[in-house]
């Protein structure tokens, strides 16, 4: 009996033992969660500095070479091409002659022409001396004179066909394209030939709306392309169009020399560089500081360790960088990545 008193005891002493540790276990439990629910929660972020500095406008495109000049070459007369004197991928030079049509025909009806321009101003002086002699009338004196003026004017003409029948070159350059050969018969207007000047470049680029008004005409401009990595050409802005197309681009013309030891042809991609530095220094921030766009900027600023989301104004963009013209002072830090997880107020870190 004594026995079985001696074992409950100990069975119930070993029941409140375990009660007793489960309760102290529950106990730091329960104040290790209350320290952690204490404990501040800290986003971590990484910032960036506002600071006052003069930007680089960097600002390259790419565009496309095209000729300085081009012309095509025109036939100003009819007739059979009796002489061609150009091959396609030539050298040419202004006024130089590069066809000659059959004028026979023409001519021969110059020689008639001329012969009658002579017999018509042989017969308006004897009618006239005949006028003052009252010998003849006023009215076949002017009828004499305006067939020898219809006449004259039809001989100039007929020479002027004549002259035409001799083609040249409109401009200096290289054959581009040859659309005749010789026996073809022409008409007036018809087409020969292109000559593209390539004596210096002519770029042409595509700016957006907010490039533009960073770009001046006359500006220096520095080109380069993949045909000659180490080699650049400085040009300078020769025109912007003053409107927008439908994708409210604006056509940019740059040109500069075309080096003889590093010959460009039309259609090379340039990538035409139109960065330049302002004089003038700015507060600036990093473009990936903003949380919405540039119309409605705003920005988290560190205060305390804490993101404290605040309203800007800003002005123009340089590359990866943006313009603050009101609501931030130099010195001050903005968030510059983690902002998605932010809140007003939201507690942070600094993380490098």
């Amino acid at each position: 009996m004594k026995k079985k008193f001696i074992v409950t005891l100990v069975i119930a002493g070993i029941a409140l033992l375990i009660i007793f540790k489960l309760a102290s276990n529950k106990s730091k439990i329960n104040k290790n969660n209350k320290t952690a629910q204490t404990e501040d929660v800290r986003i971590p972020v990484t910032a960036a500095v506002v600071k006052e500095e003069i930007p680089e406008n960097s600002m390259i495109k790419t565009g496309s070479l095209i000729p300085f000049k081009e012309a095509k070459v025109l036939a100003m007369s009819t007739g059979k091409v009796q002489r061609l004197l150009f091959s396609l991928g030539d050298h040419v030079k202004q006024g130089q002659v590069l066809a000659i049509l059959d004028n026979h025909i023409l001519q021969l009806d110059l020689q008639k022409s001329e012969s009658n321009v002579a017999k018509l101003r042989q017969d308006l002086q004897t009618y006239t001396e005949l006028y003052q002699g009252s010998a003849a009338t006023k009215e076949k004196v002017n009828e004499i004179r305006q067939n020898y003026q219809d006449a004259s004017n039809q001989s100039q003409q007929l020479r002027k066909k004549i002259t035409d029948a001799t083609i040249k070159a409109p401009t200096s350059g290289v054959i581009g394209s040859k659309s005749v050969e010789e026996g073809v018969y022409l008409t007036d207007g018809q087409e020969l030939a292109t000559i593209v000047n390539l004596s210096q470049l002519k770029v042409r680029v595509n700016v957006t709306e907010t490039e533009v008004y960073n770009i001046a005409q006359g500006q220096k401009v520095k080109l380069t392309t993949d045909i000659y990595p180490d080699k650049y050409f400085e040009g300078s802005i020769t025109y912007i169009s003053p409107q927008s197309d439908q994708t409210h681009s604006y056509q940019v013309e740059v040109a500069a020399g075309n080096d003889k030891s590093f010959p460009l042809r039309s259609g090379t991609f340039v990538y035409t560089d139109f960065s330049k530095k302002d004089s003038k220094k700015i507060i600036c921030i990093p473009r990936e500081t903003l949380i919405e766009s540039a119309r409605n900027a705003q920005v988290y600023v560190i205060e305390k360790n804490k993101a404290v989301l605040r309203k800007i104004t800003t002005g123009a963009i340089y590359g990866k960088t943006i313009e603050v013209l009101g609501g931030l002072s130099t010195g001050e830090f903005v968030v510059s990545s983690g902002q998605i997880n932010l809140k007003d107020g939201t507690l942070i870190s600094i993380t490098k």
